[in-house]
């Protein structure tokens, strides 16, 4: 056969099935960048991309845009909002938490956002494919956030455990932290119906005993681990069955929940807002939240809490953005969804704090004390504000019902991201094992929860919430400012912040502010190296405002998961640099940077399609007996 006088050199084989010819243009036009495929007749010419449609085949997708966006709304103002932010902002003095949290959302949190969705989206994998993508060399920082969404979802199913447990409390004619006259209140209990006993003086709300007494048992410290709660073991099996069923097909599944899930929420959560306004002493709660402690900025807790909360939060750091982004398709607009995002995850945040903090200022009115001394500062915060916010309602039982109902469906939109950041990863990290070991996509889902809750049980003893923290601490608010800083490296400076402006430019079409390339590459790494720094020269160990301080033993382990969470960043790095080509090792320094990943192509001119089907029609005329058809490539 000979070639046809066309500026093509064919190069092909055949099985006697399949021809397949390979072009190399020579004619002054090159129809740069242009790497088609062809089936069928000239008239259906059309450009592709073969690896994007082998990923776009084997991997799932967002059935439409409003499943991604509630996906991403769900996680951030889940447990991220209602639970952990104002849990944090009491913790660190509340209006001293927002001035550190608000810096650090504008020159970190909103630009790695936008970073995030850009490389999952651009790389279609989770965290642990996409640095090996892009920087091999930092491949690290996509596992080490993969280990920390693992240990997230060992504790983070026990604040959706205390929901139920609290959910079906609540099917009573009267709540059972109303008031002091159950079996679990002690002689601190007030206020009381009882009006012979007078108030004591260090006195404790009945919502606290309940939260203390009668759902924990708390014993007096780590150190004394006591007898599981078998009440609350239910609950956390429970709870892991429900994250199966909804993630066992994967985001096809889980997308389908968040309709639900993510929308509820804000209609309960106006409605107790509302009421928590009009109770007595909400002022004083406002006041504590807007009126800064300047001198609690020198604390270097409460600018690692607000970092820590800033990433948690709207996802970054532990690969649930990248995740949720790799499933979105190539030319999806990313500026917008990023400011919808934080948008929305701001709203919530100052409502929920609103609600939380006039709460708090009733409890500590009505218990004649500061607001920074109302309650202890433990994980059980917000259960015990919010339970007594219910008690204050009319119709208390009906709006507990509904409230710990709405704060269920807010656990599980963040603890689906989580699993799902897991089970991605390790189906992107090991596909060939995962078929021949796991077989389908259920079973891994299965394995991963299975082993959670298997990890997590300790939660459930009577010294369970001392462990809860421990790992909250350690293992997320420490970790997480740790692998922010090396992401940002990563994709910044060694994939290069124009690179990926330019790659958003050609998915999308959207021009790259200089504001996020000038956050990239200076102002989020220099602002978390920062906080790094000074949460070094600050420690302290962890201790509770309580007074209670954690033994040495326990803040060992701490930083044992912490760096559980990050070694595996410079063994990775020696690791890829040993493997990688090269006579020396700056040869294979160079070698370990290079990305593994071709950029994107520039937009394909009409003309030159044109030009292509012209190009094309002499080869198809080319007729074998032996020919099925004729593939272009």
């Amino acid at each position: 056969m000979s070639a046809p006088s066309t500026p093509l050199v064919g190069m092909g084989c055949s099985d006697g099935k399949r021809l397949v010819i390979r072009r190399v243009g020579t004619s002054p036009s090159e129809l740069l960048n242009i790497v088609p495929q062809y089936e069928g007749s000239p008239e259906s010419l059309s450009i592709n991309d073969e690896e994007e449609e082998n990923d776009s085949g084997s991997r799932g997708s967002w059935d439409n845009k409003l499943q991604f966006i509630l996906a991403c709304v769900g996680c951030s103002v889940g447990l991220g909002s209602l639970w952990r932010f104002p849990y944090l902002a009491y913790t660190s003095g509340g209006g001293s938490f927002l001035v550190p949290y608000y810096l650090i959302r504008l020159i970190c949190g909103i630009p790695l956002l936008y970073m995030e969705l850009a490389i999952g989206q651009f790389t279609r994998r989770g965290p642990i494919g996409t640095f090996s993508k892009l920087c091999p060399l930092f491949k690290g920082a996509g596992v080490a956030s993969v280990l920390v969404a693992f240990f997230m979802s060992t504790y983070y199913n026990m604040i959706i455990a205390y929901a139920i447990f609290y959910f079906f409390s609540a099917f009573r004619s009267k709540l059972p932290w109303e008031d002091c006259s159950n079996r679990w209140n002690t002689k601190l209990c007030w206020p009381t119906h009882h009006a012979n006993m007078s108030k004591p003086a260090q006195s404790e709300s009945p919502a606290e005993e309940f939260f203390i007494g009668k759902l924990l048992k708390q014993s007096h410290g780590i150190e004394e681990l006591g007898n599981v709660r078998w009440e609350l073991a239910a609950c956390l099996l429970f709870a892991w069955i429900i994250v199966y069923f909804a993630l066992w097909k994967s985001v096809r599944s889980s997308g389908r929940v968040l309709y639900f899930t993510a929308t509820l929420p804000f209609i309960l959560v106006l409605a107790f807002l509302g009421r928590s306004l009009t109770l007595e002493g909400a002022e004083a709660g406002l006041d504590f939240l807007f009126k800064p402690s300047w001198h609690l900025l020198k604390d270097s807790k409460v600018w690692i809490y607000a970092a820590a909360q800033n990433f948690n939060s709207i996802g970054i750091a532990y690969g649930g953005v990248i995740t949720f982004a790799s499933y979105n398709t190539e030319k999806n607009k990313i500026l917008p969804d990023t400011l919808l995002i934080s948008a929305i995850n701001d709203i919530a945040c100052i409502i929920i704090a609103v609600f939380a903090f006039a709460t708090i200022g009733h409890i500590s009115t009505e218990h004649q004390t500061s607001i920074d001394k109302a309650i202890s500062d433990s994980p059980g915060l917000v259960f015990i504000i919010y339970s007594t916010a219910m008690s204050k309602m009319p119709f208390s039982s009906f709006w507990a019902v509904l409230f710990f109902f709405m704060l269920l469906c807010l656990g599980l939109n963040t603890q689906f991201a989580i699993v799902e950041v897991v089970v991605t990863s390790i189906q992107d990290g090991f596909p060939n094992w995962i078929k021949k070991k796991v077989l389908c996509h259920e079973l891994l889902v299965f394995a991963v929860c299975g082993v959670s809750f298997i990890l997590g049980f300790p939660l459930v003893t009577q010294g369970g919430i001392f462990f809860f923290q421990l790992i909250d601490h350690y293992a997320v608010c420490n970790s997480s400012v740790y692998i922010a800083f090396f992401e940002v490296i990563a994709v910044s400076w060694f994939y290069g912040a124009g690179r990926l402006a330019t790659n958003i430019e050609r998915m999308s079409g959207e021009k790259t502010n200089m504001y996020f390339k000038f956050c990239w590459v200076f102002g989020a790494p220099a602002l978390i190296f920062f906080v790094w720094l000074f949460g070094i020269l600050d420690y302290s160990g962890l201790s509770l405002d309580n007074g209670y301080h954690f033994p040495r033993w326990a803040n060992v382990v701490g930083w044992c998961i912490t760096a559980v969470c990050l070694l595996c960043i410079p063994i990775i790095l020696v690791y890829v640099t040993m493997l990688a080509e090269g006579k020396n090792f700056f040869k294979k320094l160079c070698n370990a940077i290079k990305p593994r990943i071709e950029d994107m192509p520039p937009p394909v001119k009409e003309t030159e399609i044109k030009e292509m089907k012209t190009l094309m029609k002499p080869i198809i005329r080319v007729k074998s007996n032996s020919l099925d058809h004729i593939v272009i490539k």
